[in-house]
């Protein structure tokens, strides 16, 4: 009797003993994936967290720390000396190379910790009590779009899921009739990558970032056009809940499929809510100026930022603040655009450090503040003689308030001149992973398996938790 080849066992495996056994272990497995359902109802964190929720205020475009945070006497004493060959190699405009330059600005130091902060943001230096300030950011890319990316995802490649679609999906939302992860866009146009700065990746599209309106309706055709009685209205909603029951059972191996019509339910309960928490008519006159909501420069940044506080105080998880296109991108026009960013800002953002605090959300909301990279210590020149700076990646400046991180506290350095991070450096992925703890969240042990590898949003990557700067 031959005996049978390779190819002859695996086709016939099912015939057997092994194929009952395969069948039982692949059952199993797709059982508990059945078994997984994909929603934004809270979930335990790993251990306990210091915060509960996150404003992330992204200033697109790269600030620049040597004129705002990073103080460095030492570029008056070279101001005029060529560029050194290692700063030189790492330019993207290397056709408009000038010479090293101070920064015009001057510092003072604030607060009781004497932190030193540019007087381009007067009111960021009344609250320096309450903020870490990192100044030994490092990132792996000059350009915007990888950089943006690397920021928002973890990899400098598009396709993987943002900041906040991963704090939701480990640790779902409080308030079940609004989106766990909320974006506040400028009306003057998007960042770059667009809507791929808060895109779910490959995770459910349940924790995608959901846009809000900070001016009319919060959300494009959320209401009916054709009001019907509350008794039809539920009718029609009962109906349509039974037909996605049906259809989900007969299709119980699909988790996909779960968060698909969560999402469609979750529209459906947002109707109500998102009118409510997006009416700022309710806030005291006070508040509104002390968001800048009186002036022209600060009225629309500053009712985002009342905007966020809203969505915090009413249990959404993640809300990022973007700023208009490329506000931070001070290439040439150093003076003027660097100074028309801070006035757009810096009173907002005090604001929101300051009413957190005082309704007591400070301690449980992580406020973060920072750009995609630095910029360099040198002049960038253009044709019509006008300065400005070109993208620095290597060392950069980011804030952290509230959640758990200290007050009053910088950690890290740059070098004498403010180019690379030298002193107890934090790569963007450290910064991911103490996002995490914050949260209650090990950056180990949050993963989302595809194709068979367990995917976290630290990636494979070495990081660690910046223990320095916790509370």
């Amino acid at each position: 009797m031959q005996r049978p080849s390779r190819r002859d066992f695996f086709s016939r495996i099912g015939d057997g003993i092994h194929g009952a056994a395969l069948t039982w272990l692949l059952g199993g497995e797709l059982s508990a994936a059945g078994r997984r359902t994909y929603d934004q109802k809270p979930r335990a964190p790993h251990f306990e967290p210091k915060a509960k929720s996150v404003i992330h205020l992204f200033m697109n475009g790269g600030p620049s720390q040597v004129d705002l945070f990073d103080h460095k006497p030492a570029l008056e004493k070279y101001a005029g000396s060529p560029a050194p060959r290692d700063l030189a190699n790492q330019l993207e405009f290397t056709d408009e190379v000038g010479t090293l330059m101070p920064s015009p600005y001057k510092f003072r130091r604030h607060g009781e910790c004497g932190m030193e902060i540019s007087d381009l943001m007067p009111g960021l230096g009344g609250v320096v009590d309450d903020i870490t300030l990192v100044r030994s950011m490092y990132g792996e890319h000059f350009n915007h779009e990888p950089s943006l990316y690397l920021m928002h995802s973890g990899r400098t490649l598009p396709g993987r899921p943002a900041l906040g679609a991963w704090a939701v999906y480990g640790l779902g939302t409080e308030n079940q009739n609004l989106p766990g992860y909320v974006v506040l866009d400028d009306p003057k146009g998007y960042p770059i990558n667009d809507l791929q700065n808060w895109q779910a990746g490959w995770l459910p599209q349940v924790y995608q970032g959901t846009k809000f309106r900070a001016d009319g309706p919060p959300v494009l055709n959320l209401k009916r056009e054709e009001e019907l009685p509350s008794p039809l209205l539920e009718a029609e909603r009962s109906l349509i809940r039974r037909l996605n029951a049906a259809h989900r059972d007969q299709r119980p191996l699909q988790p996909q499929l779960d968060a698909r019509i969560e999402s469609y339910e979750l529209a459906a309960r947002m109707q109500m809510a998102a009118t409510d928490v997006a009416d700022l008519s309710s806030e005291t006159e006070a508040t509104k100026e002390m968001y800048g909501m009186n002036d022209e420069r600060t009225r629309a940044y500053g009712a985002r930022l009342l905007l966020a506080r809203r969505l915090v105080e009413r249990g959404v998880r993640f809300v990022q603040v973007f700023i208009e296109y490329q506000i931070w991108d001070n290439h040439l026009n150093l003076d003027r655009e660097l100074g028309y960013a801070c006035r757009k800002t810096d009173k907002p953002v005090a604001a929101l450090i300051r009413d957190l605090k005082q309704r007591g959300l400070l301690d449980s909301t992580l406020v973060i503040w920072g750009g995609e990279f630095g910029r360099m210590p040198l002049a960038q020149i253009g044709q019509a003689g006008t300065s400005g700076r070109d993208h620095g990646p290597a060392g950069f400046s980011l804030w952290m308030a509230g959640g758990g991180v200290k007050g009053g506290h910088v950690h890290g350095a740059t070098d004498d001149i403010g180019h690379k991070a030298v002193e107890d450096r934090v790569s963007v992925h450290d910064f991911h992973a103490t996002m995490l703890h914050l949260l209650g969240l090990d950056p180990e042990r949050l993963v989302f398996n595809v194709h068979g590898l367990d995917e976290r949003l630290i990636g494979q990557y070495p990081a660690r938790v910046v223990r320095e700067i916790l509370a």
